[in-house]
């Protein structure tokens, strides 16, 4: 369906078919999405006028927030997933989502491989994956919580993507969203730094300050990775909307088009928020990882971000997210097994070492509700010479 429109309401998604009314002698070669902003200020400055569009071929965003977004909420005419009615111990959901885990990194190492290549895999098992993921979510959310932080491999890009997509599916299970919703999040963690694969390894692992120019051609990954994406395959508006906007921030400090307040949409302040969190509780070649509890604080304390939605991660996650490390006023060092919704700072816990002797203990479960035993802070491994990672896979599973 062919639609002319004034070069004002020409937007970000919409698919330029010809300029039909200019003032100046630019013609278009080629038809396309129109990807950002910028776009359509070259238009303007060309002296375009009015554009045909197609309709039909255009894939425009989700509609912006346009207003303060509610505790739980349920897209219209979808019905929210149902789960199956089945429990998992924490021995269960450890040993099955670690396999899935591991699984998910070969599957995206491959998918991440073939596009450094150059080359156009297909997006079926990168959506196969995602699939399996909200199932897992839904059946055993304790274990793959556990897995964004306890597995670490080493490497960054592939689990920051497995990680984005997990804790998308949480936030938007959290929220109560329908399961459309909770599809495209989750494709859309997995997707929105694809991007970075084609980045140049001497910007992405530098670990000084880059300049200027350097920070530039960062940015680009946002449209490269949306390339990257079209020339896979078929993907909603609004997993589109989330590679391209997830850096965008609501005072106007983010990129590409420094959007601002509700231009910038409700999937895209989520995917921001999450893309966030996991960054900075993971080392990077620039700057050491911070507990999990102390980037959510720094996520409440940053404006730039939709305090609303940082509010509603903090409670989907919990004060200290499963999975997290933290010290006892027992002398212990326990990791985060269960939140608890009536207490959230007496969660079920693991006790597995001892400070006094610095040496591992027997694993110990313990519910913080039932004893007289507190948290005393957050902590990282690295401050022990821990490997949580090795712990998780040779000693936790199984001590369960």
């Amino acid at each position: 369906m062919l639609e002319a429109i004034k070069i004002e309401d020409l937007k970000p998604g919409m698919f330029v078919n010809d300029v039909i009314e200019q003032n100046g002698k630019l013609r278009i070669k080629t038809k396309g999405l129109v990807k950002s902003v910028k776009s359509i200020d070259i238009l303007k400055s060309k002296g375009v006028t009015k554009v045909e569009i197609d309709i039909s071929r255009s894939n425009l965003p989700p509609p912006p927030v346009n207003s303060e977004p509610k505790e739980s909420t349920t897209q219209e005419n979808t019905a929210p997933v149902s789960p199956k009615k089945t429990s998992f111990s924490d021995s269960e959901q450890l040993e099955a989502a670690t396999k899935l885990y591991d699984e998910a990194l070969t599957i995206q190492s491959r998918f991440f491989k073939r596009l450094a290549a150059n080359d156009t895999p297909s997006l079926s098992d990168v959506k196969d994956l995602s699939a399996n993921i909200i199932e897992s979510v839904f059946n055993m959310p304790n274990g793959l919580s556990c897995l964004t932080l306890l597995n670490k491999s080493g490497k960054y890009l592939l689990e920051h993507s497995l990680n984005c997509s997990i804790l998308l599916t949480m936030f938007a299970k959290y929220r109560d969203m329908g399961r459309q919703a909770i599809e495209e999040l989750s494709l859309a963690g997995l997707l929105m730094d694809v991007g970075m694969t084609n980045m140049p390894k001497d910007i992405t692992q530098s670990a000084g300050k880059l300049t200027p120019q350097q920070k530039e051609i960062i940015t680009t990954h946002v449209d490269i990775g949306l390339d990257l994406v079209d020339r896979c395959g078929d993907v909603a508006a609004s997993v589109q909307d989330i590679i391209f906007n997830h850096h965008e921030r609501i005072d106007g400090s983010g990129y590409p088009d420094a959007q601002t307040d509700h231009d910038v949409s409700e999937y895209a302040r989520m995917a921001g928020i999450v893309d966030s969190y996991d960054a900075m509780i993971n080392d990077r070649p620039f700057r050491k990882a911070v507990t999990p509890s102390r980037a959510l604080v720094k996520l409440l304390s940053d404006e730039s971000y939709d305090q609303v939605l940082v509010a509603q991660f903090i409670k989907c996650l919990g004060v200290h997210p499963v999975g997290s490390l933290v010290k006892l006023d027992n002398d212990r060092l326990a990791i985060i097994m269960r939140g608890n919704k009536e207490t959230p700072m007496k969660p079920i816990v693991a006790a597995f070492y001892n400070l006094k002797t610095a040496s591992y203990s027997e694993v110990k479960k313990i519910d913080l509700s039932q004893v007289n035993v507190k948290i005393i802070s957050a902590v990282r491994p690295e401050e022990f010479g821990l490997n949580l990672t090795k712990f998780l896979k040779e000693i936790l599973i199984t001590a369960l």
